[in-house]
């Protein structure tokens, strides 16, 4: 089955709207995870503005650690992974409040948390959120090193990439295990009504990675909609943040967690 690997961003972001500790992303955390989500994602970014790095150390140590899986009873199951996204090249940057800790930097963050997969994203601080994926051509070279130091953390690498067959051909050479498409362009066509020639880009671009035996992720502005036609080969995992986050208000967790689990398994 597709894995479903929530992202917990929009949560801390509603934490962050005021000066507490509520809704705290472990517990969120905890409640997806119990409902059926396979994983859970974080893209921790230098200015903190929604999941910081204080976050990440506690998901890394407890907040996923302690899970009690509600089948069995015993601690964290087997197949729940941690997801940390973001710039490998992002610096460490003092924080401007008080009662938040300084970044450390990417990957003196990953080095400290070590989960078990990395998605490094090409983003930038001015950015909203993540708008593109790497060009291997400019960014490839300095990529390798990196890769190879994360996999020494016994980190599963997966790098974030526009559907685009020729850059797609160039990651097995990197030594990254796994691609995330960048679906944006899809999510968008969808929401048109005439997604089939966009949905065959990423088919294609599908088809290189598996060619190349690189596992394939997808992640941006997939919803319960659009993600019923993503018809991609060997796919492995979803990130689904945002309208993740607005179903479960709607329908509250467990429910939504759901939703999300038929969808994949039609899928």
């Amino acid at each position: 089955m597709i894995q479903l690997s929530i992202n917990l961003n929009k949560i801390a972001l509603i934490r962050n709207s005021r000066d507490t500790q509520q809704p705290d992303p472990c517990e969120f955390a905890a409640a997806v995870l119990n409902a059926g989500a396979h994983g859970v994602t974080v893209h921790p970014r230098p200015d903190q503005r929604h999941i910081r790095a204080d976050d990440c150390v506690r998901l890394g140590e407890t907040g996923l650690g302690l899970l009690k899986d509600s089948r069995t009873g015993e601690g964290k199951p087997a197949e729940i992974e941690f997801n940390i996204e973001g710039n490998p090249f992002a610096a460490p940057q003092a924080s401007t409040r008080a009662s938040v800790s300084d970044y450390p930097g990417f990957m003196q963050l990953v080095e400290r948390v070590r989960p078990e997969q990395v998605t490094l994203v090409p983003d930038g601080d001015e950015q909203l959120t993540s708008d593109h994926g790497f060009d291997l051509d400019h960014d490839g070279e300095r990529l390798a090193p990196v890769i190879q130091q994360l996999k020494s953390w016994g980190c599963r690498v997966s790098l974030f990439m526009d559907p685009v067959p020729r850059q797609i051909e160039q990651v097995r050479a990197l030594g990254a295990d796994r691609i995330e498409l960048y679906t944006e362009t899809y999510a968008q066509a969808h929401a048109r009504g005439d997604f089939a020639a966009v949905l065959s880009q990423f088919q294609d671009a599908a088809s290189a990675a598996t060619a190349d035996g690189i596992g394939i992720n997808a992640g941006h502005d997939l919803n319960l909609q659009n993600l019923r036609d993503f018809r991609i080969p060997n796919l492995k995992e979803v990130s689904i943040g945002h309208a993740f986050t607005v179903d479960a208000l709607r329908f509250g967790i467990p429910e939504t967690v759901r939703r999300y689990l038929d969808v994949l398994g039609s899928a």
